[in-house]
């Protein structure tokens, strides 16, 4: 997907620009994601830092969750935007903050290893493990696999 879509937070002092990798969308059922949005994080793909255009980043707010990763939120309204590697190398932002987020489909879960009992999603999706997923990055990291 080249097409640069539109998208901000609840209260509008954050509007954003990006060019999602695809018209997909992935759920992340990591504790951390659950307890960051209140229920799973609804995730699109859009490249690294340098391919987002932000406006009102003064009302940002950044966690730093682990060694690696990122949680960006608005600090006015409290709408969780993104999650981010803190390298800026890779950028996903939340599904439902996009304009218009019935275009993406929902192809994929991550950590579903860390999934509760308490719900299940219909749809027919790839999973991944936690262990699954940091191996796929891993892979992706190593030159030798391109």
């Amino acid at each position: 997907m080249s097409e640069r879509l539109s998208g901000g937070c609840l209260c509008g002092a954050v509007r954003f620009t990006a060019a999602p990798a695809a018209a997909e969308m992935c759920v992340c059922h990591c504790s951390m994601c659950r307890k960051w949005t209140g229920g799973v994080f609804m995730a699109v793909s859009c490249g690294t830092s340098s391919d987002l255009a932000l406006e009102g980043d003064d009302a940002l707010g950044i966690y730093k969750s682990s060694d690696y990763g990122e949680r960006v939120f608005c600090a006015k309204c409290g709408t969780s935007l993104m999650w981010r590697m803190a390298d800026g190398s890779h950028v996903s932002l939340s599904a439902q903050s996009f304009d218009d987020p019935s275009q993406f489909a929902f192809t994929s879960e991550i950590f579903t290893d860390e999934q509760p009992d308490n719900y299940a999603f219909a749809n027919d999706t790839r999973k991944m493990t936690g262990p699954e997923v940091f191996a796929f990055f891993a892979q992706k990291q190593d030159p030798q696999h391109g």
